[in-house]
């Protein structure tokens, strides 16, 4: 790759050597900090996100009523704007407006006044800039920290002539235009895959591994038919819930693991457990759970929560908000979990639950929903089919998720080099 002919000591860390022929200034002799109120009231609300940037309030997605704020204190943004968001600029949350709007006061906005808007905001996407910024932020929470304004308005930034600025932003627009369609390809491939894991699950959990026999219709809507000699029943005949509960006369130091609903994942794993003493945990840490229990979540139903304990785990305790079930005998844990996590059987718990903002399905409803199943013995065949083909779509998908990774370093590395001036953009928008 091509540098460019000579260097000098920029004196900032971060930066390190910059070419020869590029500035350092002080942001605030770049950027404006634009403080224009919203007198006007305008309502064109607008909101600063990790992945997109700025964009309008109304597609942020599951968005409350902003005209119950005071909204004349609101900040005026304008096209070409830099919008930071000074407690999560380490994470990422800046970008350029393309909007005329207006945002909470608590935003910092930029004008760019002898800057390109584009390479300032490569600039702050520069991740060793991002670190370096978290050393003048202050506050006690990682991901919380505000940045110290007066020290943020002195930090120098280098600045390439115009017509460089102008190469870089074409380079950098381009090629990570490229990265990101590569990215969501990726992404796109992953949730195939997890489409067709749920659709492979509920497939042959419903009509089992033999393509050639004999179907009869289930007589539920949402199975549908199945093979001529599977069952059909409610799912308290297939297990026992809530058999195993700690009481409130519990040894105050008793120490043990809490699963709560959001150490389930959509996928079903069980992401994590945190130790407490009986005394300092949660109220909803009652549950006492066991090796080949199925935990579903009767609250926030939409989250999918539903996991199963493969592992002996001493002294393992779910929250109140799961139902534990227990297999009878002649059910294979597993088997009960595969079955659960069924398209249909998933929909039927979300349909049977009430509340909006939480809701929650009755025990009852619960332990009535229908449900198929067939003899043990077949259950276990099931059961390996599924772990393997399972295991391997899990393997794909990890490998895509890898390769996203790679993309997103090789993005930030090229950033990162081409606004220091590591790599020289040429004339033809090409690396050398």
């Amino acid at each position: 790759m091509k540098r460019y002919p000579s260097y000098k000591e920029s004196g900032v860390e971060w930066i390190g050597e910059i070419p020869i022929g590029w500035n350092l200034k002080k942001l605030k002799e770049l950027f404006e900090n634009r403080n224009e109120k919203n007198e006007d009231l305008c309502e064109d609300f607008l909101s600063i996100t990790k992945d997109r940037g700025v964009i309008p309030y109304s597609e942020k997605g599951n968005v409350g009523n902003k005209t119950s704020d005071d909204i004349g204190k609101y900040k005026k943004v304008y096209p070409e704007d830099i919008v930071v968001n000074p407690m999560n600029i380490i994470i990422g949350s800046v970008g350029v407006s393309k909007y005329n709007g207006v945002l909470s006061n608590i935003y910092i906005v930029l004008k760019p006044i002898k800057i390109l808007s584009g390479y300032g905001s490569y600039i702050f996407h520069h991740k060793s800039f991002q670190l370096h910024l978290k050393k003048i932020c202050y506050g006690i929470m990682e991901l919380r920290e505000s940045l110290n304004k007066i020290e943020f308005f002195i930090e120098k930034l280098p600045l390439p002539p115009l017509s460089e600025q102008t190469q870089i932003v074409s380079y950098l627009d381009r090629k990570t235009e490229g990265i990101d369609k590569l990215i969501q390809t990726k992404e796109r491939k992953i949730e195939l895959l997890k489409e067709y894991r749920t659709s492979l699950i509920s497939k042959v959990v419903t009509k089992g591994l033999n393509p050639n026999v004999k179907m009869k219709d289930s007589g539920v809507e949402w199975i549908g038919e199945i093979p001529n000699y599977y069952q059909i029943g409610k799912l308290k005949n297939l297990c026992k819930e809530n058999q195993r509960n700690l009481s409130n006369s519990t040894d105050p130091n008793y120490e043990l693991q809490y699963i709560e609903i959001s150490d389930v994942n959509s996928e079903g794993i069980i992401n994590n457990s945190t130790p407490y003493i009986f005394s300092e945990s949660p109220s909803r840490c009652r549950r006492i759970v066991q090796k080949g229990d199925v935990i579903v979540s009767t609250v926030r139903t939409y989250l999918k929560s539903i996991g199963l304990i493969e592992e002996e785990v001493k002294d393992l305790i779910c929250s109140t908000g799961f139902s534990v079930l227990t297999p009878n005998i002649e059910i294979n844990p597993k088997y009960l979990f595969y079955l659960l996590r069924t398209e249909w059987f998933i929909s039927m718990v979300i349909s049977k639950s009430e509340g909006v903002s939480y809701p929650s399905i009755q025990s009852e409803k619960l332990m009535n929903i229908e449900v198929v199943f067939c003899k043990l013995s077949e259950q276990h065949e099931i059961v390996s089919y599924l772990d393997e083909q399972t295991q391997l779509i899990d393997k794909n998908i990890q490998t895509e998720e890898r390769k996203i990774e790679l993309l997103k370093e090789y993005r930030q590395s090229l950033i990162s080099e081409v606004v220091t001036g590591k790599i020289k953009v040429s004339n033809d928008e090409e690396v050398h």
